[in-house]
């Protein structure tokens, strides 16, 4: 495995509830190598979303250190966090966030506008990866004109298109059949394996996760022992 791409040490994060503390995650250390796929696993808060997010660029935690490629992300401003989440994450959800009234071709051209690509670098860039996730003939079509899988493979080719560094995907599977599911989770594996593509998968399903290199898990916000090789 290569060099270390996600270094987090002693990471707290937890949640002002009122005048309450809520405690989140407790003194997290883990390392993540570049191309590496793990799968995050856990009951529901166990606090495997916000360790996500915290990797995500989209909070910040309360102490500790998470460095993505040697960047101290909670160093940088609401501004430049915005632009580094741009530039190296790619993010996959449960229910997909398509732009209803946008094409498939559109919803993946979406974080492109903010690139410098002229128009036909962009179409030559989402063609290009529309057929990468095996919908080329697809790319006009509308999200309620395409099933679940097929919206989740937009969503997937949507993450992709800007070349990030890494996936974050949030119960990519959740709401899909188990054969869109397998799908899925073969798309992912191909990303991982022949694109070298670091992939960070937050699931509650034991066979989503066996798609992964190493199962994390966490409990009440802690790592349980050592992650376990997938």
């Amino acid at each position: 495995m290569s060099q270390t791409l996600v270094e987090i040490k002693h990471l707290v994060k937890g949640y002002t509830r009122g005048e309450q503390l809520v405690p989140v995650l407790h003194d997290i250390t883990l390392d993540i190598a570049r191309g590496d796929f793990v799968a995050l696993m856990g009951p529901s808060g166990s606090g495997k979303s916000t360790l996500l997010n915290l990797i995500a660029g989209i909070d910040k935690p309360d102490s500790g250190i998470l460095r993505i490629d040697g960047q101290d992300i909670a160093e940088l401003s609401e501004s430049d966090l915005a632009d580094w989440r741009a530039s190296n994450i790619g993010f996959i959800f449960q229910f997909y966030n398509l732009m209803p009234v946008l094409t498939a071709f559109e919803n993946v051209e979406l974080p492109l506008q903010l690139t410098n690509l002229s128009k036909s670098e962009r179409r030559q860039r989402v063609t290009m990866t529309l057929a990468l996730v095996g919908l080329a003939d697809r790319m006009e079509h509308y999200p309620n004109e395409l099933s679940g899988g097929q919206q989740q493979r937009v969503a997937i080719a949507r993450a992709i298109v800007t070349d990030p560094t890494i996936l974050v995907c949030d119960e990519p599977t959740g709401d899909l059949d188990k054969q869109s599911a397998s799908d899925v989770l073969g798309m992912l594996k191909r990303l991982n394996e022949e694109m070298g593509k670091t992939i960070i998968m937050v699931t509650h399903d034991a066979h989503a996760a066996e798609a992964a290199k190493r199962i994390v898990h966490l409990e009440k916000g802690e790592l349980l022992g050592e992650p376990v090789a997938g």
